[in-house]
């Protein structure tokens, strides 16, 4: 039927990000329909994805398994990027996807993702929920229902007042990583190397983000972790290990691959002892009412008390915060650590603006954290070099889609390069290097696309966890420096990353932390 059959409830004149040609969008009470890009289409304007270039499937397998790109798939962008453009086409498994490589590619995907963006299927997360009959979530769910999930989630989580009220939490765990990285000093030949770096921060990730979100502590930076905890930590590792594994192998591989049935246990490990935590959680409160005393408390009991949750959802939705903010932390402080102790000037640049706002070893407060604008810049660039997430995803469920030219039909799986395009040299000169002055007003090149580096994403669908994440690293790094010169080892080698669905260090990070007199 002609888009024409439809009556107008109003009609709008926009420009669009679509090779700059002003879009003309009349909007029906049955929908929204793009009359250029119809026109386009019959007309022959745009090309068809079909037309892209890109590896065929056995390239891509070469790629992988033959060139050695399986666990960098992060460093396969910018090689396909030189190769195809920067938008190409390619085929992983039963997938097809376009990629995008720029920062305004990216853009004009973001901004036709409609009102209810959704990043990918993960159908191998909704078998698991369907087998245990949980909540879909807010990564499995979609439309309205995500949306209603994602509001009540929002407030508590993004606006700068309520997060900071989690200042003191996060200070307290802050203290239990600074005791730890002493004692595990003292236990050195030299009393001042801590090795496995990233291990001790991925406990105090875990441990921040699960103070917050269940208002517990777990004691992960204890010497003596509890069993329970051990477990939590063990199966969030090892469930994000294997997602990209299970997604990969047909169905009827299950009955003779043991990937499946690992999957399934890490899932249910981490869904049995979040929901062992809230359960406690409404125990308490149940157990305060009855008392007639004030209810007080933080995230969970925020969630728990307004009732616009079920119980299940809450099970689910807390399950998968946690996941979102453990490494995002702990990754991110690995990479920053590792940096500045190879960078005498920029940590010593760092540590005297600290210091000028905080002297001595006085805890921070959020309206400190204000003051130190070089602190932010050089997350800001950790987070340029390591994306936590090197791409994300959009599945253009609503509406065609036009991108650089070409016009993508709906269900278009398409694959955001954040990592190619954060390694821009166009958007970033020497952008292999650690720089964090380019983020400083004066510095060079400060002004960048605004979606060159979008580490946390961006609209709707951006992190949930990211005010938290940054004041969690903030507080951190801060408190870290006033204590310790953090030195390089000897001779230590370079460390790279590689991707298992996150980037992480590929090698152990061994540092040396100085006392400062």
């Amino acid at each position: 039927m002609s888009a024409l059959a439809f009556r107008p409830v109003s009609i709008t004149v926009r420009t669009l990000p679509v090779a700059g040609a002003l879009q003309t969008t009349c909007r029906f009470k049955s929908g929204t329909c793009d009359l250029n890009h119809q026109r386009a289409a019959v007309q022959g304007k745009y090309k068809s994805i079909e037309e892209l270039p890109g590896p065929s499937l056995a390239t891509t397998a070469h790629w992988l398994f033959i060139k050695g790109y399986a666990d960098r798939s992060h460093a396969m962008q910018v090689e396909h990027k030189k190769l195809y453009g920067p938008i190409w086409r390619s085929r992983f498994g039963p997938f097809e996807v376009v990629n995008v490589a720029t920062a305004d590619l990216i853009a004009q995907v973001i901004r036709q993702e409609g009102k209810y963006p959704v990043r990918t299927h993960l159908p191998h997360w909704k078998e698991y929920r369907d087998m245990r009959g949980q909540a879909y979530g807010l990564h499995v769910d979609t439309g309205p229902e995500w949306h209603r999930i994602r509001s009540v989630l929002n407030p508590k989580m993004l606006k700068l007042r309520e997060v900071s009220a989690y200042s003191p939490v996060i200070n307290e765990v802050v203290s239990d990583l600074l005791r730890r990285i002493y004692r595990l000093r003292q236990r050195s030949p030299d009393g001042t190397k801590v090795i496995n770096l990233a291990e001790e921060l991925y406990k105090f990730g875990f441990e921040g983000i699960s103070s917050i979100l269940f208002e517990t502590r777990l004691r992960c930076l204890d010497d003596d972790v509890p069993q329970d905890t051990q477990k939590f930590i063990k199966a969030a590792g090892e469930m994000l290990t294997l997602s990209e594994t299970v997604l990969f192998f047909p169905q009827w591989t299950r009955a003779f691959l043991p990937f499946w049935q690992r999957f399934v246990q890490a899932w249910d490990d981490l869904y049995n002892v979040a929901q062992k935590l809230i359960d406690q959680k409404v125990k308490d409160i149940n157990g305060m009412v009855k008392k007639g005393e004030v209810v007080e408390g933080m995230y969970l009991t925020s969630l728990l008390s307004c009732r616009k949750l079920s119980l299940r959802e809450i099970y689910i939705s807390i399950t998968e915060l946690l996941l979102g903010g453990v490494d995002t932390t702990s990754n991110t402080m690995s990479w920053t650590l590792y940096h500045l102790a190879r960078d005498p000037g920029s940590q010593d640049r760092l540590y005297r603006e600290i210091t000028s706002v905080c002297p001595g070893h006085q805890v921070p407060t959020t309206e400190d954290l204000a003051k130190m604008p070089y602190m932010k810049a050089v997350i800001k660039e950790i987070l340029r070099l390591y994306p936590v997430v090197p791409g994300n995803g959009r599945l253009t469920v609503d509406n065609e889609v036009v991108v650089d030219n070409y016009l993508f039909p709906k269900m278009t799986q398409f694959h955001l390069c954040h990592y190619a395009a954060s390694h821009d040299e166009s958007e970033f000169p020497n952008a292999e290097k650690f720089l964090p002055e380019r983020w400083l007003r004066g510095g060079e090149r400060f002004q960048h696309h605004p979606y060159s580096s979008i580490p946390f994403g961006v609209g709707v669908r951006a992190c949930l966890g990211k005010r938290v994440a940054e004041l969690e690293m903030y507080f951190a790094l801060s408190r870290l420096m006033q204590h310790f010169e953090v030195r390089a080892e000897a001779g230590a080698k370079d460390i790279k990353p590689k991707t298992r669905t996150l980037m992480i260090p590929r090698d152990p990070i061994h540092l040396h932390f100085i006392s400062r007199k």
